[in-house]
């Protein structure tokens, strides 16, 4: 029987299960001590704009890698009204960190001047409420908020390295394509200058297999994923699999080696459907939205179960090198599914 794992490693299913967590312990008594305030007013009593203020502060957490944006001024906002209304705190300030780790990964300097802008007016207006925190208070959870945006600036710059070691990759790649096949037509014309009769038109066979190569990392690097997946799944009809490629938005602005991993992945699961289930359905699905592409195929046929391989271990290091994530595995009711989301350039 096949593993439910294929979505595990979807980002918005790891972030709607923390959302979740939160939205538990808000309600969970005893879990006010845990919670994170400032200004500590007066308490409030609880009513039903402290429930929408409490929710306002989690459920966004589940959309913070995909619209880091939004749920980073709704839970800021809820946040800050919660605490200068009174409310007693709840486990979903804890969201608040969250978002603003999210932030630092993906979002420019404008919605850090504008994250930290709206601190000043927070602490006055809890200064106004009769809040009895000092200076240093306020300095301090200022501080702990701006590591949190810092963490995800580190992030963000770590794979921006990780990135660029990728591109010396794919610079390796051409390198080999080149040296080999050149190589290669040396040697054969040298050794042609010792046999009358050799075939000369060798040299050129290589010769054009090394152009071929070569056009093709450069067409998949310059040419975006959307024509060269449909290239695929063309080539795989030709060979006989049944192959269906629907592809829904816009294709979004992926990094060069972004581009170069989403085209592996299509190919990856090409290959596999050819030869575990030659024959049977297979769908390409490529969902292009805003701010990451995610890549689906989708096998028919009998229960698979997959160990994964170096072929797919390689893969699902080259996409995490542009942070994102690939699952694969068998499919309830048999076939096979090989799932990747990339986040689109400068999403991250």
């Amino acid at each position: 029987m096949a593993k439910p794992t294929a979505r595990l490693k979807d980002p918005l299913v790891q972030d709607g299960a923390v959302a979740f967590l939160l939205l538990v312990l808000t309600f969970v008594p005893g879990m006010r001590d845990i919670s994170m305030t400032l200004g500590e007013l007066a308490d409030h009593p609880m009513d039903a704009l402290a429930v929408v203020l409490a929710l306002a502060q989690c459920l966004p957490v589940a959309l913070r890698r995909r619209y880091p944006g939004f749920a980073l001024v709704v839970v800021v906002l809820a946040f800050m009204a919660h605490d200068v209304i009174g409310y007693p705190p709840v486990a979903a300030s804890w969201g608040l960190l969250l978002v603003l780790y999210t932030a630092g990964t993906g979002l420019g300097r404008r919605w850090q001047a504008g994250a930290a802008g709206a601190y000043v007016p927070f602490a006055f207006a809890l200064s106004a409420r009769g809040s009895t925190q000092s200076g240093l208070d306020y300095v301090t959870f200022f501080l702990l908020l701006a590591a949190c945006w810092a963490a995800g600036g580190w992030m963000r710059r770590r794979r921006v390295v990780e990135a660029e070691a990728e591109r010396a990759r794919i610079a390796r790649e051409l390198h080999d394509v080149v040296t080999h096949h050149v190589t290669a037509m040396v040697v054969q014309a040298d050794a042609a200058q010792y046999l009358p009769d050799a075939d000369l038109s060798v040299i050129g066979d290589t010769g054009r297999l090394a152009l071929k190569e070569l056009r093709h990392l450069l067409d998949v690097l310059h040419a975006g994923p959307d024509l060269k997946i449909a290239e695929l799944v063309a080539g795989a009809k030709a060979g006989g699999q049944p192959v269906e490629l629907t592809e829904e938005g816009s294709p979004a602005l992926l990094a060069p080696g972004a581009e170069l991993a989403a085209y592996r992945v299509v190919q990856e699961g090409l290959t596999n459907a050819m030869k575990h289930a030659r024959g049977k359905a297979t769908r390409v699905v490529v969902r292009y939205q805003p701010r990451a592409t995610d890549i689906e195929v989708l096998t028919d046929g009998p229960p698979v179960e997959h160990s994964g391989g170096h072929g797919l271990d390689g893969l699902k290091e080259r996409v995490s090198v542009f942070g994102g994530t690939l699952t694969a595995g068998g499919r309830p009711g048999g076939g096979f599914r090989l799932y990747a989301q990339i986040p689109a350039k400068g999403s991250r």
